[in-house]
């Protein structure tokens, strides 16, 4: 199956989830649905053959549902007290068809699977091994080419982590006064 139909059913999915999470009553519930929509980013990643992009997402992705199923358990209330409204429901529904169109649109404006989009991809293949020296290509790209970005992911993650440390002992401290 071409990955253009995988792409279609992952945002259709998401879209889902996004509605989901709009009209759940359970706060837990809701950060759930949430979760399932950046992990459905996180494969559309892998598709799109962005391996770094969706190992990032998925980490980060566990650590905020951490973080926020860990805040919400402690309340005695998990309910949201709003009146259901029909009219709202109905602009969410028709606002995210929109952008599910839209995005039908953007996956078909995408070249062929396997086929580079910019020029430069094309000198990362061809000269990259005898650049570098390095006999996996993946590894000279993101250690050589892409080292200042790949830095970057570095530092988000490593802040993500120690943010999450930071909520989750505070709580534990909290818990044992």
């Amino acid at each position: 199956m071409p990955v253009e139909i995988w792409l279609h059913f992952i945002l259709g999915f998401m879209i889902i989830g996004a509605i989901a999470a709009l009209e759940i009553k359970d706060v837990l519930s809701a950060i759930i649905a949430v979760g399932i929509v950046g992990l459905g980013l996180s494969v559309a990643f892998l598709f799109l053959q962005a391996p770094d992009l969706a190992l990032v997402q998925f980490v980060f992705e566990i650590l905020c549902m951490i973080i926020l199923i860990r805040a919400f358990t402690h309340r005695k209330e998990h309910k949201i007290d709003l009146k259901s409204n029909v009219v709202l429901v109905a602009i969410a529904v028709v606002i995210l068809s929109v952008v599910f169109v839209l995005g039908i649109f953007a996956f078909k404006e995408l070249p062929s699977f396997g086929k580079p989009i910019a020029r430069i991809a094309e000198r990362y293949l061809t000269k990259g091994p005898q650049e570098t020296g390095s006999a996996n290509i993946v590894t000279s790209i993101i250690l050589d080419y892409r080292a200042y970005d790949t830095l970057g992911e570095i530092t988000v993650l490593f802040t993500s982590i120690l943010g999450a440390f930071t909520i989750l002992r505070v709580i534990g401290r909290k818990q044992r006064r």
